[in-house]
């Protein structure tokens, strides 16, 4: 999504009048309404995710055992890793000035969490495994005494049938941890900002910007496709649903980058990374506006494609593919 790495516009320093022109305040509002509105609805509706901890790291395919998702997760996350190592020993860190590195490095960052959730998540799977085969040897070897206890009595470990049954319904209705919920929000984030960053740099950015400044050469085209071929199969394979609230963490990591730039700007930096964010034109209310906006079909266009597997797979393959049940509780 970037052009030329170290290319420069401005030469002279931004300085008060520059942040008090008209399509600056008209362009921080832009930026500060949806911001606050987000807030304000995110701390209104807190208890929207009623996921599992199992739709975290199991996979959607009865046959397909966690460990394929974990083995995936990890490559994913070395993969990126590499290629982010070899575009910072090519350009330097100046490459984090620029939307793409932020989700490209996002998105890694939620393959490094997904892989230590999948760890976890095979560790008690394997666990229960060997605990329901250990019962079940048990059972046979004192079914006489197991079958005649009663249910207010139960010697064999102390506990009735009722409240052995009652645990492990409560085990399995568990909510996920502050870990999981982290790599549940990093993972909505990056459906949209992967949809933005590769529509904006294929179908915007690139072909206006090819010349004598800037040449797309394998590693850029990397960086602008990667990302999403690993969330997309990633997405095939995991049981997680994209609701729509996940289009309100996304406006406010795109945010949060303005801010950074904004922040820059206001540190002497002149360069601007992308040209529809320079201020100093008649045109960036409508460039923002526009970029605002775009979020939505950006974030849309993912939701859908995951709507489309739940809905088609589950009518396709009814006994091997596992549909999310709190899928439309939180859409």
């Amino acid at each position: 999504m970037e052009g030329s790495v170290g290319a420069s516009s401005n030469s002279s320093l931004l300085g008060l009048e520059y942040w008090l022109q008209w399509q600056v305040l008209v362009c921080a509002l832009i930026l500060i309404l949806p911001t606050t509105m987000a807030v304000i609805f995110l701390l209104r509706n807190r208890s929207t995710n009623r996921l599992k901890p199992a739709d975290l790291w199991a996979t959607c395919w009865t046959s397909l055992h966690p460990r394929f998702l974990l083995f995936y997760r990890a490559f994913a996350f070395a993969a990126m890793a590499f290629l982010l190592f070899q575009t910072v020993a090519a350009f330097g860190f100046f490459v984090f000035f620029f939307y793409t590195q932020w989700t490209f490095a996002l998105v890694m960052v939620y393959f490094a969490l997904a892989t230590l959730v999948s760890v976890w998540g095979c560790r008690t799977d394997s666990r229960t495994q060997s605990g329901e085969t250990d019962k079940f040897l048990k059972k046979g070897s004192e079914d006489i005494m197991y079958e005649t206890t009663t249910a207010t009595e139960n010697p064999v470990g102390g506990f009735t049938k009722q409240e052995v049954h009652h645990n492990q319904v409560a085990y399995q209705e568990q909510q996920v941890g502050s870990i999981e919920n982290i790599m549940y929000i990093i993972y909505q984030i990056c459906a949209g900002a992967v949809m933005l960053t590769d529509i904006v740099f294929w179908c915007l950015l690139l072909p206006f910007m090819t010349g004598e400044s800037f040449q797309l050469t394998l590693l850029i085209g990397c960086m602008h496709s990667v990302n999403a071929v690993f969330l997309l199969i990633e997405s095939a394979l995991n049981r997680m649903p994209c609701p729509w609230l996940g289009l309100i963490y996304f406006l406010l990591w795109s945010c949060i980058y303005v801010v950074f730039q904004w922040v820059l700007h206001a540190c002497c930096f002149t360069w601007w990374p992308y040209p529809f964010l320079e201020l100093s034109t008649p045109w960036a209310p409508m460039w923002y506006l526009g970029l605002a906006l775009a979020h939505v079909p950006c974030y849309g266009l993912y939701v859908l494609l995951v709507k489309a597997k739940h809905a088609a797979l589950s009518r396709m393959f009814t006994r091997t593919f596992v549909r999310v049940s709190t899928e439309k509780k939180n859409s």
